[in-house]
């Protein structure tokens, strides 16, 4: 696994051995941020379930100001700190080492893109994009990213007051995005 574009373009970065973790592929990577390219230069973005950081990395070497990364895994914390440390993106990142519902006081930043790719088995989207809504950190026009198997349905995601805008699906996965739907009081 690689930095695809940007700052730190070709740098290998280091990933968690086992299968706690699924990194996304190069060519995954690279057409998610085509598809996101313009909302990136100077966001404020969230890897959510970050695994080895490669989705914030990616986002801080095209032009992210900063990205918070929030991962509960020991080994790919550590895997996540030597990415950091090795692209020398420390200094623009806020490393949240508690689940997702730990994290959320962490999580202050009024946020530009979200990016979320849970457990597959854990099927919890819903319940992390309610939390986000309810944490304050969402504006209007946060664009929220979520990794989920291809069979994955998340329609219901719509009831919470999000609009779905967009859905790439590929071999055996998929990216859907979803926007706080308008008029939602955030």
């Amino acid at each position: 696994m690689r930095v695809i574009a940007g700052t730190c373009r070709s740098l290998p970065l280091v990933t968690p051995e086992g299968i706690d973790t699924r990194p996304t592929t190069d060519r995954i990577k690279e057409t998610l941020f085509n598809m996101i390219q313009a909302e990136i230069p100077g966001c404020v973005f969230y890897d959510l379930f970050s695994g080895s950081g490669g989705i914030g990395i990616e986002a801080l070497s095209r032009g992210a100001k900063h990205a918070f990364f929030v991962e509960n895994n020991k080994k790919a914390l550590e895997c996540i700190k030597k990415n950091l440390t090795f692209t020398k993106m420390a200094d623009n990142a806020t490393v949240v080492s508690r689940d997702i519902l730990g994290a959320m006081p962490f999580l202050t930043q009024k946020a530009d893109v979200i990016f979320m790719d849970p457990p597959y088995e854990m099927m919890i989207e819903a319940s992390v994009m309610q939390l986000l809504k309810d944490s304050g950190c969402l504006t209007k026009d946060t664009l929220i990213i979520i990794e989920a198997k291809r069979d994955r349905d998340l329609s219901d995601i719509e009831t919470l007051g999000y609009t779905l805008t967009k859905e790439k699906v590929y071999k055996t996965n998929k990216h859907v995005f979803f926007t706080p739907a308008q008029g939602e009081k955030l």
